[in-house]
C-alpha cells in the first residue's frame, strides 16, 4: 500500500484501488491530491500487473467535494488547469470504475465521470454545487456532464446545483449501474470478473476510440476506428479470439 496526499493505492490481483480517505472531511480532495491523483493514473497506466482500477471513498462516502478553503490561495492560472489532473483516469489505459457510495459532490462527481464505468450505491447522492459559492465547476463537469445527459439536463443539474439520488442518476445514464449498499463490493468484483475475460489490448483501444468519437467529426471517427480494427487484426489475441469460436471454448487471451 502506498500513500499520497489524502488517499491511498492498494493493488491485489491485477486490480489497483485507489481509496480516497480523509477522515471527519467527508474524503475531501486537495489541490495537491489531484496533481498526485493524475501521476498515480499515469504510472498504473504503465504497470503490467494493473489490469484494472478502482477509483472509490473510505468511511461509507466517496466524497464531498474539494478543499473549498484552498481555491482562495491558489492562482487563477492554477485554477484553469484543474480538468488536466481531474481527466487522469479517462487518460489512463486500463479500465477505470468508479464505486460510488454516500456523497459524490463537486470533483468527485467530475472524478467519477472520467472513469469509464460507475457502479453505484442506492444510498448514493451526486451533485455539482458550486454554483452555490458563486463559482462552476472548473475540473470537467460542465463539459463532460453535457455530452453525458445533454445540455438541458446539465443545466437543471449545474445551474441549480441540486443534487441527483441513485435512480435519478441511474435513468439519466449518470451511474451504469445502481445496487444496494451492502452489494456494492460484489457488483464491482463481477464486472471486474467479467472484463478479466476479455483481450487487455481490445479493452485499451476501445476506451481510445469511444472517447475519441465524443469530439471527433464522424469521419475522423470512423477513420480511427478503422485504423483501431486494422491493428487489433494482427494480435494474438483476436487470433485466439477466433479460434476459440470456431472451437467452441473460452479464450485465453495474453495482452498479446
Amino acid at each position: 500500500m502506498t500513500e499520497y496526499e489524502g488517499f491511498r493505492v492498494e493493488s491485489a490481483g491485477g486490480v489497483a484501488t485507489v481509496t480516497l480517505d480523509v477522515p471527519d472531511k467527508f474524503n475531501r480532495v486537495t489541490l495537491g491530491a489531484r496533481a498526485q491523483l493524475d501521476e498515480v493514473f499515469r504510472e498504473l497506466g504503465a504497470d503490467e500487473s494493473v489490469r484494472f482500477v478502482v477509483v472509490t471513498g473510505a468511511g461509507g462516502a466517496f466524497t464531498a467535494g474539494g478543499d473549498i478553503a484552498g481555491f482562495l490561495e491558489a492562482s487563477p492560472e492554477e485554477l484553469s488547469r484543474l480538468h488536466w489532473n481531474v481527466a487522469a483516469p479517462e487518460r489512463c489505459p486500463k479500465p477505470v470504475i468508479a464505486k460510488l457510495q454516500g456523497y459524490a459532490f463537486g470533483v468527485g462527481l467530475e472524478l467519477a465521470l472520467a472513469c469509464d464505468f460507475r457502479i453505484a450505491a442506492d444510498d448514493v447522492e451526486l451533485a455539482l454545487p458550486e454554483v452555490k459559492l458563486g463559482m462552476i465547476p472548473g475540473s470537467g463537469g460542465t463539459q463532460r456532464l453535457v455530452r453525458l445527459i445533454g445540455l438541458a439536463r446539465a443545466k437543471d443539474a449545474i445551474m441549480r446545483g441540486r443534487r441527483i439520488g441513485a435512480e435519478e442518476a441511474l435513468a439519466l445514464g449518470l451511474v451504469t449501474r445502481v445496487v444496494p449498499a451492502a452489494e456494492l463490493d460484489a457488483a464491482v468484483d463481477e464486472l471486474v470478473a467479467e472484463l478479466a475475460e476479455l483481450s487487455p489490448l481490445a479493452l485499451a483501444l476501445a476506451k481510445r476510440v469511444l472517447d475519441l468519437a465524443e469530439e471527433s467529426p464522424l469521419h475522423v471517427g470512423l477513420h480511427v476506428e478503422g485504423l483501431a480494427y486494422g491493428l487489433l487484426r494482427s494480435t494474438d489475441d483476436f487470433r485466439e479470439g477466433v479460434e476459440a469460436f470456431g472451437e467452441k471454448r473460452k479464450p485465453r487471451f495474453e495482452g498479446r
